[in-house]
């Protein structure tokens, strides 16, 4: 591809809390899921794509008040009916074509896929 390298983008899978669905309600997802992978591999778009185990397994640490205090705790950070349960990196050349794979995302998952561009890194 000639001209600008194109952006990285962040797609964000948001899922419900509770537990997953049932193997008849999920095996049609992870079907489209694997297509829709082939299709952003074919397109030359994909980067990475990573699941998360639920929000319940994660561990947060905070700046504790002392010098060098980090405080741990079990459970996610944001308290909520839904959760980052996976996502995706991709590269786009544009907001508009990432959105359109955020738009397949959203119909092969039937969740809400968030859109975002990762920042302009200047060059080292």
């Amino acid at each position: 591809m000639t001209g600008q390298p194109m952006k990285q983008y962040l797609l964000s899978i948001y899922q419900p809390d509770g537990e997953p669905p049932e193997p008849e309600v999920l095996a049609p997802i992870m079907e489209r899921l694997a297509a829709l992978r082939e299709e952003l591999k074919a397109a030359g778009s994909w980067v990475f794509t990573g699941g998360l185990h639920a929000a319940d397994t994660a561990t947060v640490l905070r700046l504790g008040k002392g010098d060098g205090d980090v405080l741990i705790t079990d459970g996610p950070f944001v308290e909520g009916k839904e959760h980052l349960g996976g996502f995706w990196i991709i590269n786009a050349p544009d907001l508009d074509a990432a959105l359109e794979w955020g738009r397949k995302a959203a119909l092969a998952t039937t969740l809400p896929i968030e859109v975002r561009a990762f920042q302009d890194r200047p060059e080292n």
